[in-house]
């Protein structure tokens, strides 16, 4: 028991100074809770940053930002000489082709008068004796071919080893690279392979050049999907004069690949191609030969980027998160929400702008989350802060003030004084005839009576807030109600005598079901009284209790005009006002001139029937 005691007071203790941290968080100047708000957004993104969903969303704005207008190489550095579907068809053999076939294409190439021809096909392992010694003798120092990596995954571990070309296929001088390419996770390419012992680096020392190395994880500008270097069949290659134009392939490097829809032969599956980030826009890939043509641009021209250091992109988190704390929460939605927005726009430009002038990749993705965290923690701790102080209102009102009138002081807290304002407004009054009778009828069993006079009650309330109407109060089976306050009503008499009708309607089908339950139900009817004009409005009472309501002339009227429903045998009548303005969609018609205390003169009254359907009634002028 005294282990029990122990832990309830390191509970007690432990509320309480939760209690103090947060007082003494609300209690901080703004400026000092952003800071420390900015500090735990970046600390938080930094942690989560080698999260896979993070890094996956990182690359793809990689994606969108690089392709959108992507710098580009002032010529292409290459041309493709695609073994494609229009090449089997007319070479008319399996796959692989005869290398005595590769040695022609060779030997048309140079000389058509270009620069450096490299073959993105592995030579590994003899074929027929005679070709290779036709592809021996035809290759030469301005000749490079493709080597590859073989990965073995054992239990032990992982082998790598390079598979070469045949030897004597290099014995002329021929050079050859390895083409394998890195993809990520996602198996997208995105970063340059090294460059060392690459395909790329042997077609660079083939025409002459030192390979440019870029950093470790440096991404590759694409500047296209597929097609996107000019690109000719293999079979046109092979008969350059017949074909292509004269010079087409003068002093040009010329990169031979595979560049299918399908896999060459029933016994591979690959068909050397693979996803880019302009894969995002038309879902094709790209063929393995033309990514060697981007990554020999990219090289040459240095149009690599490079992303930034871990400690940089914290940096920008840390700032950014700073940035979105300090926005202002007091104001309207949409500028509420236009500030984050905007800052989160500027994020993304600026990561534009610096990978599209600078060559740096800082991904976007961190900083706007910093932005949108921080904004919205300030805003959740500002609503806590706030909801706090509409529940006091709220508990303190919603049980005797209109939820119109709620809403209103949730918003403006300093509505809550005494006073009020001049405003028109339309006052409804609704008397419910017979229900003196039903009470006396219904006096040994006052459970049904006060179950009864809810449901009616609640029937013609439901009406009065289904116009945007205030109930003022109920006296017994009379229900008040107005438009036009606290929330505006642009048409608020028409809304008014809409209720009204409706209430008549509302009574008919009440009375329907009270029949079908008690066959002895007598039916019930209502007198409404409905008035326009200027009244003053506001909270009316004293320091210990506030009421809503209205006071005027208005209101005296509307309660009159309910009473002379009774004397008409009519069920809605309006005052002159009222008349005047509903007129153009309600059959108006004057029943008589009645004198009313206070005024000297006697007022018109009208009674209102159904809603026009074909025709319209005029509304007889008062002389």
């Amino acid at each position: 028991m005294l282990g029990g005691a122990r832990l309830s007071g390191a509970r007690a203790r432990m509320g309480d100074m939760l209690s103090r941290v947060m007082n003494a968080w609300a209690r901080a100047h703004p400026s000092r809770r952003g800071l420390l708000l900015a500090i735990f957004i970046a600390v938080l993104l930094s942690a989560l940053h080698a999260r896979a969903d993070l890094q996956f969303a990182e690359a793809r704005a990689y994606d969108l930002l690089s392709t959108l207008w992507p710098a580009r190489p002032p010529a292409p550095g290459a041309v493709i000489v695609a073994i494609d579907e229009p090449s089997f068809a007319e070479v008319g053999a399996r796959w692989p082709w005869p290398r005595a076939l590769h040695a022609r294409l060779v030997k048309e190439l140079r000389a058509a008068g270009a620069r450096v021809v490299a073959l993105d096909v592995l030579f590994a392992e003899p074929a027929d004796p005679e070709d290779d010694v036709v592809l021996a003798q035809a290759l030469g120092p301005d000749n490079v071919l493709a080597a590859v990596q073989d990965v073995i995954h054992m239990d032990q571990g992982t082998q790598v080893s390079r598979v070469n070309p045949l030897p004597m296929l290099l014995a002329g001088g021929a050079r050859s690279g390895d083409t394998s390419v890195n993809l990520d996770g996602d198996g997208v390419m995105r970063r340059a392979p090294p460059i060392e012992e690459s395909f790329v680096e042997a077609v660079l020392s083939a025409r002459g050049e030192t390979a440019k190395k870029s950093p470790p994880g440096a991404l590759l500008q694409f500047f296209g999907g597929a097609r996107t270097y000019p690109t000719v069949s293999y079979y046109q290659a092979l008969d350059p004069k017949r074909f292509l134009p004269a010079g087409f392939f003068k002093d040009r490097t010329v990169l031979i690949g595979l560049s299918l829809k399908a896999a060459p032969a029933t016994d591979s599956s690959a068909t050397d191609a693979f996803q880019t980030p302009f894969t995002i826009h038309d879902a094709t890939m790209t063929a393995g030969i033309e990514l060697h043509a981007t990554i020999l641009d990219n090289l040459s021209y240095r149009l690599w980027t490079t992303p930034v250091s871990q400690s940089v992109l914290s940096l920008a988190v840390f700032f950014s998160a700073w940035i979105g704390a300090g926005f202002r929460t007091g104001q309207t939605a949409l500028r509420q929400a236009a500030e984050p927005a905007l800052m989160v726009v500027a994020v993304i430009i600026g990561s534009y702008l610096l990978l599209r002038y600078g060559r740096l990749w800082l991904a976007p993705v961190a900083p706007a989350l910093a932005v949108v965290g921080a904004y919205g923690a300030r805003v959740g701790f500002d609503y806590a802060r706030e909801r706090r102080l509409r529940a006091q209102i709220s508990n303190a009102f919603a049980r005797y003030v209109a939820p119109a009138l709620v809403e209103e002081l949730m918003k403006d807290p300093k509505a809550l004084q005494l006073g009020g304002e001049r405003r028109e407004i339309t006052v409804l009054f609704c008397d419910v005839r017979g229900f003196t009778g039903l009470s006396e009828r219904l006096k040994d069993d006052p459970i049904k009576l006060m179950t009864i006079i809810n449901r009616l009650l609640d029937a013609l309330s439901a009406e009065v807030l289904a116009t945007r109407g205030t109930i003022d109060k109920y006296m017994g089976d009379c229900v008040m109600a107005f438009w036009n306050a606290p929330v505006p009503v642009a048409d608020h008499p028409h809304a008014a005598v809409a209720t009204a009708v409706r209430m008549g309607e509302t009574i008919a089908r009440l009375n329907t079901q009270l029949a079908a339950e008690d066959p002895t139900h007598v039916p019930l009817a209502v007198g409404v009284g409905v008035s326009t004009g200027v009244c003053v409005v506001g909270n009316i009472g004293s320091r210990w209790r506030y009421d809503y309501s209205v006071l005027g002339d208005t209101v005296n009227l509307a309660s009159r005009l309910e009473g002379l429903t009774k004397e008409f045998g009519v069920g809605v009548i309006v005052g002159p006002e009222t008349a005047e303005r509903v007129s153009d969609r309600y059959d108006v018609q004057k029943l008589a001139h009645i004198a009313v205390r206070g005024r000297s003169e006697k007022l018109p009254v009208f009674a209102v029937s159904e809603r026009r359907e074909t025709s319209a009634t005029i509304l007889e002028q008062t002389p």
